[in-house]
C-alpha cells in the first residue's frame, strides 16, 4: 500500500467531518443521512439521534446541564472526554478551541469566560464552521468566534490566548508536532493547554495502524502513545506536561469498533501543559 501524504490523510478526515457536519436525523430514528446520500447507501454507524448523542456525551463527562445549555445542533456525539472540565476557565479569558466541530465546547467555554471573555474555534471543515456559526446565531452567543483553518497552521495571532481546549482531535493530525508548535505560539506567557485526546498503551497492529480511512478519521489509528505525546510538547516549549490516562473510558471506546478489542490498544487521556513566562 503507497503511504499516503500528510494533505491526503487530511482530505481524508475532512470528508468524514463534513458528512457529519450536514447530517440530518429523521424524527423517531435511530438513522442518520446526510443529503448527499442514497436512501439505499445510508448508516447510522458513525452518527446517532439527538437522544443518543447525549447519552454519549454523558459518558464522556458532560452533565445534564451542560447539555441543556447549548443550541441544538451543536452537540454531535464527538470526543473522548469534556476539555472544558479539566481547563479551569476564567472569566475574562480568551480560549482557543482545536477542531471546533458544531460548537459544543466552545459554547460551553462561553459562559465560563462571560460577556468580557472570547471563545474561539478554529476547524478546517467549511461545512462545520457553517454550523457552529449557525448554532452561535441560534443560541446567541456573542462572545464566540468560529474560524476556517487548519489546527497545524492556526488563524490566529501569536501570544493572544490564555487557554487551548480541544477533545479527540489532535489526534487526527498527520502533523502532531506541528500542532504543538503552533499552540505554543499562540499562548500567552502563562497560557495553559487542557485537552482530551486519545493516547496509545499498546503497540497497534499492522491492521489497525495501517487503516487511513475508517480507523484513522475514526481517532483510531492515528493515535500516538503517552511518551511520544510528552517529547512533542517537551520539543514545543511546554513545562508543566501531565498526561492521565483515564481508565473508565475503555466502556465507551471499546463500542467504537465493536468485536476489535481496541480497548486493548487505546485509551482516552487528559493532557495537561503550559507555556512558562518569560
Amino acid at each position: 500500500m503507497n503511504k499516503l501524504t500528510n494533505d491526503q490523510i487530511r482530505q481524508k478526515v475532512r470528508s468524514r467531518y463534513q458528512q457529519i457536519a450536514v447530517q440530518t436525523v429523521e424524527p423517531n430514528s435511530s438513522r442518520c443521512f446526510t443529503d448527499s446520500e442514497d436512501s439505499a447507501e445510508r448508516s447510522g454507524s458513525c452518527c446517532s439521534t439527538p437522544t443518543d448523542f447525549n447519552t454519549i456525551s454523558t459518558k464522556l463527562g458532560y452533565s445534564a446541564d451542560e447539555l441543556q445549555a447549548v443550541p441544538e445542533g451543536a452537540n454531535l456525539g464527538l470526543g473522548c472526554g469534556n476539555p472544558g472540565a479539566i481547563a479551569d476557565m476564567q472569566a475574562g479569558e480568551t480560549v482557543l478551541d482545536l477542531g471546533s466541530g458544531g460548537g459544543f465546547d466552545c459554547f460551553l467555554a462561553s459562559r465560563q469566560v462571560g460577556a468580557d471573555g472570547h471563545v474561539l474555534g478554529i476547524d478546517m471543515t467549511p461545512e462545520m464552521i457553517s454550523r457552529a456559526r449557525d448554532n452561535a446565531i441560534k443560541g446567541h452567543f456573542s462572545n464566540t468566534e468560529f474560524r476556517l483553518g487548519e489546527i497545524e497552521h492556526l488563524p490566529v495571532a501569536d501570544n493572544t490566548v490564555n487557554a487551548i481546549i480541544s477533545n479527540c482531535v489532535i489526534n487526527l493530525s498527520p502533523d502532531k508536532q506541528q500542532v504543538f508548535h503552533e499552540a505554543f505560539r499562540v499562548l500567552k506567557p502563562g497560557g495553559r493547554l487542557a485537552i482530551s485526546d486519545i493516547v496509545t498503551t499498546a503497540e497497534l497492529p499492522p491492521e489497525i495502524k495501517n487503516d487511513m480511512n475508517e480507523l484513522y478519521s475514526g481517532c483510531i489509528s492515528g493515535a500516538s502513545s503517552i511518551s511520544e505525546v510528552k517529547v512533542m510538547l517537551q520539543q514545543s516549549g511546554f513545562s508543566n506536561i501531565s498526561i492521565e490516562p483515564k481508565d473508565e473510558s475503555k466502556s465507551f471506546i471499546k463500542d467504537w469498533v465493536p468485536g476489535a478489542n481496541i480497548d486493548n490498544y487505546i485509551i482516552s487521556a487528559i493532557i495537561k501543559a503550559t507555556k512558562a513566562y518569560s
